[in-house]
């Protein structure tokens, strides 16, 4: 999936960008011995963890056995995709790595397994014990937030994200859910070797370097509004929307033929829920056999869902990734991406727009089946987090 209008080269597939605070480094998941690759073109820098975002097209248990060889001694923490972010924005058929030197970061991560019969207080007191002992061991590092990644596939990100973020206190939290490109069908995280579904991986990370963890959408809500009659809430189901059969309903209120909807149709006329003073998208998957409404994170019965109408996603990208350089540019830009924003982009010819504001940002990361923000699951969504050279300037 490379943005229009050109292909990459070698060169460009194997950069690395150490000059920022972070070492990224990429390769083509077919290049010969590419864990070693990666290795190199990390650089010598000591790491604290590294993270690897994997194209579902490799073999993901043989890029963990790797990882494990090419770093005995430092964490390292992996997902499939639903695409990669890299050097020169959107791609696909990447690993991606991103290493954090020991000088500027201290980082615990925990593998979360059995997601969907989560036992919660005993992650909880796990996460705030963690949390303190990481703190009280790296008092000089100043800034604090963690990074979820978690099975994409498992359809507990809601329970999950909400459970983890009282516990983190004062810590903001990002994240993304692994993928599996466009089929849907197995979604991994792994940890130290250890590779699970129906998991997650949260770091809590410190360091000498300001974070400002972010979110952001392009969606603008407009008058269109339906009501969620019937649903399945563990299957993330709508069954019927304004008391009518729910695929039906939606294709008419969005002026679509329902025998016609498919993702390009959900990426443009997404549905967001109001929550508090904002509103958060609750995106469309698919539509199933029974003419069901399949969704990526949840949804319940008696719920008002109101029609968005997107921006110009490459304008809006540029101006909100610009406001993080009020104070100076970041140093580097970690980006959880969902993937019906990739989606969007390329159904309205703005895929190298977007790759090349995401490449000027040093923009790093992958494209999510959801993205994590607070104690919320969201989708339609970029989450990330800034880093800045600077730990003197306060957010």
């Amino acid at each position: 999936m490379l943005p229009e209008g050109g292909s990459y080269s070698k060169a460009a597939l194997s950069a690395n960008s150490q000059a920022g605070i972070l070492c990224t480094a990429q390769t083509p998941w077919t290049a010969p011995s590419a864990l070693r690759q990666l290795k190199l073109d990390l650089g010598s820098a000591p790491l604290d963890l590294v993270t690897l975002f994997v194209t579902p097209q490799a073999d993901f248990s043989d890029v963990v056995a790797q990882a494990q060889v090419c770093f005995p001694d430092t964490d390292v923490v992996a997902c499939t995709t639903a695409g990669e972010i890299g050097a020169s924005g959107y791609d696909d058929g990447l690993i991606v790595a991103i290493g954090f030197p020991k000088a500027g970061f201290a980082t615990k991560p925990i593998l979360i397994e059995g997601i969907k019969n989560l036992q919660a207080q005993p992650l909880i007191d796990t996460i705030a014990l963690e949390r303190v002992t990481l703190h009280d061991r790296n008092q000089a590092m100043e800034h604090g937030f963690a990074f979820l990644i978690v099975d994409g596939l498992s359809l507990s990100e809601d329970t999950l994200a909400a459970t983890i973020s009282p516990a983190l206190r004062d810590m903001p939290i990002f994240g993304g859910s692994a993928g599996d490109g466009v089929d849907f069908g197995n979604t991994l995280v792994a940890l130290n070797g250890v590779i699970a579904s129906n998991a997650a991986v949260l770091t809590l990370m410190r360091s000498t370097h300001r974070a400002h963890v972010f979110s952001l959408d392009h969606l603008v809500p407009t008058d269109q509004k339906m009501v969620v009659t019937a649903a399945d809430p563990m299957r993330r189901v709508v069954k019927s929307i304004n008391a009518e059969p729910a695929a039906r309903e939606y294709a008419r209120i969005v002026g679509k033929d329902p025998e016609q909807l498919d993702r390009f149709t959900f990426a443009s006329h997404p549905v967001v829920v109001r929550i508090g003073n904002s509103h958060h998208v609750r995106a469309i998957q698919q539509v199933n056999d029974d003419g069901e409404l399949v969704f990526f994170s949840a949804i319940d019965e008696g719920m008002v869902l109101t029609v968005a109408k997107p921006d110009n996603m490459a304008t809006h990208l540029s101006r909100k990734l610009e406001e993080l350089s009020c104070d100076g540019p970041p140093a580097n830009i970690i980006g959880c991406d969902c993937l019906l924003r990739r989606i969007e982009a390329e159904q309205t010819q703005m895929s190298r727009d977007v790759s090349d504001i995401l490449s000027k940002h040093r923009v790093t990361g992958f494209s999510t089946y959801g993205e994590q923000i607070g104690p919320l699951h969201v989708n339609h969504t970029m989450s990330g987090v800034a880093f800045y050279a600077s730990s003197d300037t306060q957010d």
